[in-house]
């Protein structure tokens, strides 16, 4: 049985089993990446790859994950996430679209979409249930708003790693690419947020500001953390990651590591708010917040499990050489590369990583400007986003979505934000080169 049809059957199984019989997604997608095993004749390989591939995102994302969770749920608990809610409502007119630039803001300097995500999304749900807002909408539009920065701003790993790729004898500005990166980002920005208001069937240009805070009883008040307490577990894990990218220091290149980064944050957490909550309190925070990345990580693990086996069957190369043998005009061939190789890997930084190492050795047959190549290419990357994703379960398992829901915002949502991508990055090669 050829590649393509192997990865059109797991992905029809895995969607019956999740979406229709409401198998759980661990379950679901260890299940489909026995079953692409079986039908690749790889029997003797797969429990190899389903190991290797669940190993090395549960070595990428644990502690990453696992120090987001602690922060997150001490802040919802200790009531940081009401004042940090509370003042996003105060200063800006439209917190949906606030928490949008968030996630735009932050993906990048964090080098890791899912930590931005996993850091502000306990804000986002206080900000939903203060607002009265349908259940996903803050979530999903934080998510997207971390999609764009991370798959087009320089210097996003993937970005970075193609600029690395091309080696001094190309021509490609680093600063030619982050402006460039900037102006397309605005419009696919805008299209994503528009979405997300369209499918919740919200205004754009309602007015989320009406929204008063209740007057608080000064016994409750009493017991609300300091603002410093609320915003240094997220604002010092930043600054270390920050400096990291910034430094060539030993020390801040330790520190400021992302898993590092995120459990100071955690132990940050865990001791502002002491003055006011007892030890037994924190500590059950702490235990809920492990249990909750437990839950996450299987999913996400169960997602790189898929991603493995598909590699295995040889989906991603024979989607590359279908595309290189055929008609397709060659402003689209990296598009569709990166889009074919997100479809199957799943994990967003391994594709633009992949997609690069691939795109580069054939760009003197595209006959394409290097900056065109690599848009081209990053917009794809963009779709198509389902099971084998480590994002699409984390988006679910903390926004409380069923896989529906997730298909709908999440993968439809990437697709919209992809074609609009790639629409801009069209129209400055035809106006500009």
């Amino acid at each position: 049985m050829g590649p393509i049809t192997i990865f059109i059957l797991a992905l029809i199984f895995i969607l019956i089993l999740t979406a229709r019989l409401r198998v759980h997604p661990f379950l679901s997608l260890i299940a489909g990446s026995m079953l692409v095993g079986i039908l690749a004749g790889e029997t003797e390989g797969t429990m190899e790859a389903i190991t290797a591939g669940m190993s090395s995102i549960f070595a990428e994302y644990a502690i990453v994950v696992t120090g987001g969770s602690i922060i997150g749920v001490i802040l919802q608990k200790s009531g940081a996430t009401s004042i940090i809610a509370d003042d996003i409502i105060r200063i800006f007119k439209k917190p949906v679209m606030a928490l949008f630039l968030l996630g735009f803001m932050f993906a990048v300097p964090m080098m890791c979409l899912i930590l931005a995500f996993i850091i502000f999304i306990p804000v986002a749900k206080d900000l939903s249930e203060k607002l009265s807002l349908k259940k996903g909408v803050t979530e999903s539009a934080l998510a997207l708003g971390t999609m764009v920065s991370f798959g087009l701003i320089y210097p996003s790993p993937g970005i970075y790693a193609f600029i690395r790729d091309m080696g001094p004898t190309t021509e490609i500005s680093a600063f030619r690419v982050l402006i460039t990166g900037l102006f397309i980002a605005v419009p696919v920005s805008l299209a994503g947020y528009l979405y997300i208001m369209k499918i919740y069937d919200m205004r754009a240009k309602e007015d989320y500001f009406r929204y008063a805070a209740p007057a608080k009883d000064p016994a409750v008040v009493s017991l609300l953390p300091t603002r410093v307490a609320c915003y240094a577990p997220i604002v010092i894990p930043v600054i270390l990651i920050l400096i990291r990218i910034t430094t060539h220091s030993p020390v801040f290149y330790f520190i400021g590591n992302p898993g590092m980064a995120l459990m100071s944050g955690a132990v940050i957490a865990m001791v502002l708010p002491t003055r006011k909550f007892g030890s037994a309190d924190i500590r059950a925070w702490v235990e809920k917040g492990i249990r909750r990345s437990g839950l996450v990580m299987l999913d996400i693990c169960g997602g790189g499990a898929l991603g493995a086996t598909l590699a295995m069957a040889g989906v991603g190369e024979a989607i590359g050489d279908m595309l290189l043998v055929s008609s397709v005009p060659p402003l689209l061939i990296p598009f569709l590369i990166g889009a074919a190789i997100q479809t199957v890997q799943g994990s967003r930084m391994v594709t633009l990583f992949v997609a690069s190492a691939l795109v580069v050795p054939i760009m003197p047959q595209l006959g394409l400007p290097a900056e065109i190549v690599l848009f081209s290419m990053a917009s794809g990357t963009f779709l198509i986003s389902h099971f084998n994703d480590p994002f699409f379960w984390v988006l679910g398992d903390f926004a409380d979505m069923e896989t529906p829901e997730i298909l709908k915002t999440y993968t439809i949502g990437g697709i919209i934000m992809g074609i609009t991508s790639m629409a801009i990055t069209s129209i400055i090669y035809f106006a500009f080169y």
